[in-house]
């Protein structure tokens, strides 16, 4: 690997999947401002992710429907037919 092109500050950061309310704690540099208290007792930096590998096809074997900013709609209204 090239020296020099990583991050120094990686910590312990809980990331939470707003689609199902699972969380994972692990390290990373991934930047945010809120937190939230794990299970053991400390607090942490949280990131919310739409999907992981809790709530993703691949991963679960069922599809789930996913549309958290209304595009699908948004793509019919654009382009129907008038």
């Amino acid at each position: 690997m090239k020296t020099g092109i990583h991050p120094e500050d990686y910590r312990l950061v809980v990331f939470k999947d707003i689609s199902n309310d699972q969380a994972f704690l692990c390290r990373s540099c991934a930047p945010t401002r809120e937190t939230i208290k794990w299970d053991d007792g400390n607090e942490y930096p949280l990131v919310k992710l739409e999907i992981s590998s809790f709530s993703h096809p691949f991963f679960t074997g069922k599809m789930k429907f996913v549309d958290t900013a209304g595009r699908i709609e948004k793509f019919k209204k654009r382009y129907a037919r008038k």
